[in-house]
């Protein structure tokens, strides 16, 4: 997943879009070696492990789990991946640039 998200990052850089990524990974050290490994350059959180405060407060029971949310912070589209993920962000994105026009 991290390539694509990596890709999407790069390719919405001047768009009103934000990635935010929380990480339930044990090892907190593993886990920023990793990020730098892999050229992580957006907000990313540790939660503590798979019981972290996040990880409660989201239900979140099972990984990979992604939400997108639009400028109103609603849930729009849940566990979308891959070239669904592109399109969820972009039908968004048309609709905030629709509603900027009227």
């Amino acid at each position: 997943m991290v390539p694509h998200e990596r890709s999407l990052v790069n390719r919405l850089v001047n768009k009103p879009f934000v990635l935010l990524g929380i990480n339930s990974d044990d090892d907190k050290r593993m886990l920023k070696a990793y990020m730098i490994q892999e050229g992580f350059t957006w907000r990313s959180w540790w939660d503590r492990g798979i019981d972290g405060p996040i990880t409660k407060m989201w239900n979140v029971h099972s990984w990979p789990r992604n939400y997108v949310l639009d400028e109103k912070g609603i849930i729009r589209f849940k566990n979308v991946y891959g070239e669904r993920l592109e399109r969820a962000v972009d039908a968004l994105l048309r609709e905030l640039d629709e509603k900027s026009k009227k």
